[in-house]
């Protein structure tokens, strides 16, 4: 994708935005609602026409080539609902059929540990059960690419990390994964790379650790000592930004490579904390100093 740009009269959705996902990677699109996280990923999928730039998803132009397309991707759209009294095998059978692709019907629900639930109506099933169905359905046909569309909104924390290991699966398996959110943890822990947007644009794209460490923020040690242990000696150390003391707790800042420098000048004074600790800046951080906003408020206009 380059410089993909999708308006609506005078209102840019999204804007500039240029991105490449590699293969049997899970990549991940952040951004609080309304970012045009969701209409970057319908773009690529061909359910919506772009106003300019390049998008090839597969070798193929999702907007010329949508049907070919559509042969070797799957999705999960943000939406995406069932008919309530639509059983689970009904559903596997139907949207094989829909997709027009060869589906051996047990196997996908041996596969997705459906088999409990293989005659239960959709309506009845919990949020986690209902997402691990999506799941199945968007892997139909073995398809090359999936895209994930805020797959675990109002899921409890207990259906959240079994949808996690879904995503995890789904990624081992040979599957290329974009995964859309506006969950800060979930993707510092699922994805290889993430790209934030915010306010239809893309402010940046790299692993969640190239992220964090780019940042610019410092990394804090923190370890107890007592017998008025003093760490004025710290402020020597390369890269050493401050070093202050409160109670039994002392409290280290600097840049990242200060982590090893540290440790070892308190091995030369005979000084080895059992709870020596490093604390790096987190997503979070990195989100709120490149939006000035942080995940959970609403873009600003």
């Amino acid at each position: 994708m380059e410089n993909l740009h999708k308006s609506y009269g005078q209102q840019a959705a999204v804007s500039d935005v240029s991105f490449e996902v590699r293969r049997r990677e899970i990549f991940g699109i952040l951004g609080s609602n309304g970012a045009g996280k969701t209409t970057a990923v319908e773009i690529l999928q061909g359910l919506r026409d772009r106003t300019s730039g390049h998008v090839s998803v597969l070798g193929l132009d999702p907007a010329r080539e949508k049907n070919q397309l559509r042969r070797k991707l799957g999705s999960q759209l943000q939406s995406a609902a069932l008919p309530e009294r639509l059983r689970v095998v009904e559903a596997i059978k139907l949207f094989a059929h829909t997709r027009n692709v060869p589906v051996d019907v047990e196997a996908t629900i041996g596969t997705w540990g459906l088999e409990t639930l293989r005659n239960r109506a959709f309506g009845s099933l919990s949020g986690g059960e209902q997402q691990r169905l999506f799941v199945a359905l968007a892997l139909l046909g073995d398809p090359e690419l999936v895209l994930l569309d805020e797959l675990t909104t109002g899921l409890d924390p207990s259906a959240r990390h079994a949808t996690w290991d879904l995503i995890r699966e789904v990624r081992d398996r040979g599957t290329t994964v974009v995964l859309v959110t506006h969950f800060m943890d979930e993707a510092e822990l699922l994805c290889d790379r993430v790209a934030i947007m915010d306010r239809g644009k893309m402010v940046a794209c790299d692993t969640p650790g190239g992220l964090t460490a780019g940042s610019g923020k410092p990394v804090t040690i923190t370890f107890s000592t007592t017998n008025g242990y003093r760490p004025d000696h710290l402020l020597a150390v390369p890269g050493v930004e401050s070093a202050t003391r409160a109670g039994d707790t002392v409290t280290v800042t600097g840049p990242g490579q200060t982590v090893v420098h540290v440790a070892a000048a308190l091995a030369e004074h005979g000084v080895a904390p059992a709870d020596y600790r490093t604390h790096y800046p987190s997503l979070e951080d990195v989100f709120l100093s490149m939006t000035g906003h942080r995940l959970s408020e609403k873009v600003p206009s």
